[in-house]
């Protein structure tokens, strides 16, 4: 068996010593500037966190964004970012975005702790519903349908923003699953800070479903991994609490076109670097 150690998470995963790896087989993560090669990838965007970081996020419905939970706390201080605070920018490429939506409510995954230390359960449960003030109804933003078949060996995907490319997405059209362990995915994704809440796809059948939410990154016997969410039921239990009424809805106050203020200074993903 072939023993991966997270020290950070304190998980020490076994995997099968055919696992895949990273290798020639994942592909590169390619930026996506132009309408052309972002087509089929408007529903992912990037997610402000008052004007002082940003995630991605991923719609799954006209009025709902999947993310991570962690990237509504301020990295700093711990703090809650205002849900008013907070803006969806869907398919923003290059200081422009499909469309911009601010923050109505939003419902974590009620087993997520912000604080304390980071376990194999916190990264499982890292995962936020954001409900938007309008729904997106936008022929080209068409939302993702979310399934929970991934499993190890599988081959997936990911779009993501990050620190170094915080102005347009970039794909990464091949990665895998390497395995799966207590609620954890762990991917040969290619992410980085920023990354966070970021979809994971299957591809199966050439129609994009979520599988997985980034959560973090790590190092596995030198080399680097994604940690994501599995999803299982934890879906329709966010919805579930939307629909009873859970989340604070603060009032939304207009803001002008805040792609144009935006800078990649900070990112609000917290992400687990182990190994050093």
């Amino acid at each position: 068996m072939l023993r991966f150690i997270v020290l950070a998470l304190g998980l020490v995963i076994s995997l099968p010593l055919t696992a895949p790896s990273a290798s020639a087989q994942d592909s590169r993560l390619r930026r996506l500037d132009t309408g052309e090669q972002s087509k089929g990838w408007e529903a992912v965007g990037r997610l402000d966190l008052a004007g002082r970081g940003f995630c991605t996020g991923a719609l799954i419905a006209p009025d709902l964004v999947l993310t991570a939970a962690h990237c509504l706390f301020d990295s700093k201080d711990g703090s809650r970012f205002n849900t008013s605070d907070i803006e969806f920018q869907a398919g923003l490429r290059n200081g422009r975005a499909e469309a911009y939506r601010q923050v109505r409510r939003v419902v974590m995954h009620p087993s997520y702790r912000f604080e304390g230390p980071i376990t194999a359960e916190r990264v499982r449960n890292d995962l936020a519903l954001l409900q938007l003030a309008h729904p997106i109804r936008n022929g080209s933003i068409e939302p993702y349908r979310v399934m929970r078949d991934a499993g190890a060996g599988d081959r997936v995907g990911v779009v993501s923003y990050a620190h170094d490319r915080a102005e347009a997405p970039s794909v990464q059209d091949i990665c895998a699953v390497k395995g799966q362990q207590q609620g954890v995915f762990i991917l040969t994704c290619d992410v980085d800070y920023g990354s966070s809440g970021a979809p994971v796809f299957s591809m199966s059948g050439g129609v994009p479903r979520i599988v997985s939410v980034i959560s973090a990154k790590a190092e596995a016997e030198g080399e680097k991994v994604a940690l994501g969410s599995q999803l299982d039921a934890s879906i329709e239990l966010l919805r579930a609490q939307l629909k009873s009424g859970v989340g604070v809805a603060r009032p939304v106050v207009k803001r002008g076109n805040s792609a144009a203020q935006k800078t990649s200074a900070g990112t609000g993903a917290k992400f687990i670097s182990v190994g050093d």
